[in-house]
Order: C-alpha cells, then sequence, then structure tokens
C-alpha cells in the first residue's frame, strides 16, 4: 500500500473524483494536493509550498488558492487531512518533478477523457505522466 500519494487537481470533477478514490481507496496516505498554475511557455519557473506561502494578488493564483481550499475541504469533510502545494509551469513537466522530488509512492490522477482528435492534437497530461512517472500513476476515470 503507497504511504505517500501526489493528487494533482485543477478543479474539475474528474480531479475531485480522483482526490475522493485517493482518500477513500489508501485511507492511510499521507496526501499531497498539487495544483499547477499553468504558464506560458517562456515562463516555466516554478513556485511550491502551502497556498500561504505565494502571494494570491493574480487572478490565477486566486483560482489556485480556491481549487487548493476546495480539495482540502474535500478531504476534511472525507476524514482525511491533506497537504497542499502549487506550482507554476507546464502541469506534465511539474507534476513529473513532484513525483521524483517529493518522495511519493504513487500519484493518482483524474483523466479528462478527450478522445479523436482533441486527444491527438492535445494530448492528455494523464498519459504524459504516466508515461514519465518515476512511480506508479493510477488514472482515474
Amino acid at each position: 500500500m503507497p504511504t505517500r500519494i501526489l493528487v494533482p487537481v485543477d478543479g474539475s470533477k474528474r480531479s475531485d473524483d480522483a482526490l475522493e478514490y485517493a482518500i477513500e481507496t489508501f485511507p492511510d496516505a499521507a496526501i499531497t494536493v498539487l495544483h499547477v498554475v499553468e504558464a506560458g511557455q517562456g515562463d516555466l519557473g516554478t513556485f511550491s509550498g502551502m497556498t500561504g506561502d505565494v502571494p494570491d494578488d493574480e487572478p490565477e493564483l486566486q483560482h489556485s488558492t480556491a481549487v487548493l481550499e476546495s480539495a482540502r475541504e474535500r478531504g476534511e469533510k472525507l476524514g482525511a487531512s491533506i497537504e497542499t502545494e502549487r506550482g507554476r509551469g507546464r502541469p506534465d513537466r511539474l507534476i513529473v518533478k513532484r513525483a521524483e522530488e517529493g518522495d511519493y509512492d504513487m500519484v493518482v490522477i483524474g483523466s479528462h477523457g478527450r478522445d479523436g482528435v482533441a486527444r491527438v492534437l492535445l494530448g492528455s497530461v494523464a498519459e504524459k505522466i504516466a508515461r514519465r512517472s518515476p512511480v506508479p500513476v493510477l488514472i482515474v476515470r
């Protein structure tokens, strides 16, 4: 059983489902919720830590704060205490980097279920993470 799980969230129902699945399936695991503020191609710097460590004066950061607070509240309702982090960059790259550096046993991520042309053109963040992650990835659909 995993003892440390990273759950990327974006405020969607699929990411909420992934968080709930992680909490219910692995009740004894320490869960860290990560929200990535997507940056332009020229801005690949990152920041991380508890939400209070980053100023919330940009709309993207206000959204990030709301997503993380919602995840924290959802965890509390399900009886779990979760840690929150956020970063700025390309979601797939930053999530894999956190999985590598954070001593996680597993990544649990929601899938948006794109198919056809959208999947080919846009790719799937969950699929990119599954291909590159140094730890097992559980994709919740």
